[in-house]
């Protein structure tokens, strides 16, 4: 019996790679194992954003969550070594310019490693896991319609992922397909062949759309929630009395209502523009609503990741209904106010939406 007792515990202790993919799916984690650092000690370590929304490096997590946190600038200091010695510049300025950064999801990664003239060992790696892309199937549906109805008219496919699209085009199995995929080629100025290649952009470019908009689905009904406790705490005659704490709700309610109005808004306008584009697509049309969309990715990744870290405490500490008012409330003014104003920053700082003409 204790034999199967410690294969069940065994089976859950995730593998290196398990624990590689979840932190790749994550916002607010960096593995820093995929970066070319020369020291070992700063390869074994994470970069995270902790509750305060501040970048610090975790040099240990225990499995029971005890996590050993230092300031980014000590971390040095921390691992014995002299911050000005010249061998450790070059790790120096990576880490640097990595821990400025809103988020750490895959698009922004890509975008800031290019920028930072990082070259990663294993490209591949700046991908959602095919677990997180499998999870994202109803939402990657909504821009793959337009698609195959170029192609497929009248076909009643799901699309669960972007190998199951690409094998769509290169079998395309009903008699107009062919025409039709050679009509979209002509639009798009390429040859019949570089149909994959576009599609694994197209796949790209908006599979971090759904991304983005199943982590801001999922925070939605939190803060929700949220904004429904501090509207008990109005109500009661004990915590109305406080001050500061009406005021620093009030100050949340009305950032998280602005910040939440604001990227549900740019969501509904990539909807709007990528639907635009297949009433006549073309290769400037496809290329504007792709940069149009890359250019919002620093600035979605960093609004959802600090929106993310905040609502996880919140549902960690009091969700399924634990904690009463007074302990809600002192955790409000604790930990929760810390960084909603970096969020509301950050949200400000977004490009602009556009309409995209035809």
């Amino acid at each position: 019996m204790a034999a199967v007792k410690h294969a069940q515990v065994a089976r859950k202790t995730p593998t290196p790679a398990e624990m590689l993919a979840r932190d790749m799916d994550s916002l607010h984690v960096l593995p820093l194992s995929i970066i070319p650092f020369r020291n070992p000690m700063l390869k074994s370590s994470r970069l995270i954003k902790n509750s305060r929304l501040e970048t610090v490096v975790e040099v240990f997590r225990h499995e029971e969550g005890a996590s050993g946190q230092v300031p980014v600038n000590d971390v040095w200091g921390v691992m014995g070594v002299d911050p000005e010695a010249p061998e450790i510049q070059s790790d120096r300025g990576m880490l640097s310019k990595l821990a400025g950064l809103y988020s750490y999801d895959v698009y922004t990664l890509r975008m800031a490693l290019r920028s930072f003239g990082i070259e990663i060992a294993d490209h591949k790696v700046l991908r959602l896991s095919p677990l997180k892309a499998a999870e994202l199937g109803e939402y990657m549906s909504k821009f793959t319609r337009p698609l195959l109805s170029q192609v497929y008219s009248g076909m009643d496919t799901e699309i669960r992922d972007l190998d199951q699209l690409l094998n769509l085009f290169r079998s395309p199995d009903k008699g107009n397909a062919l025409k039709n995929l050679q009509i979209m080629a002509e639009k798009l100025n390429i040859a019949i062949g570089d149909i994959p290649k576009f599609l694994e952009d197209y796949g790209d470019i908006f599979l971090s759309l759904a991304y983005f908009r199943e982590v801001l689905d999922e925070l939605i009904p939190q803060i929700t929630e949220l904004l429904e406790v501090m509207g008990e705490m109005k109500k009661s005659m004990q915590l109305a009395a406080d001050r500061n704490l009406m005021k620093t709700c009030a100050y949340m309610e009305e950032r998280l209502t602005d910040i939440t109005t604001s990227i549900t808004g740019r969501f509904e306008n990539f909807h709007q523009n990528s639907s635009d584009m297949w009433e006549n697509v073309t290769a400037d049309s496809f290329r504007a609503v792709k940069e149009m969309v890359a250019g919002h990715h620093m600035t979605l990744g960093g609004v959802l990741c600090g929106l993310s870290v905040k609502m996880s405490m919140w549902e960690e500490k009091f969700g399924g209904g634990r904690g009463g008012l007074v302990q809600r409330s002192e955790f409000i003014m604790s930990e929760m106010r810390q960084g909603i104003d970096t969020i509301a920053a950050i949200e400000k700082s977004a490009p602009s939406p556009v309409t995209i003409r035809q």
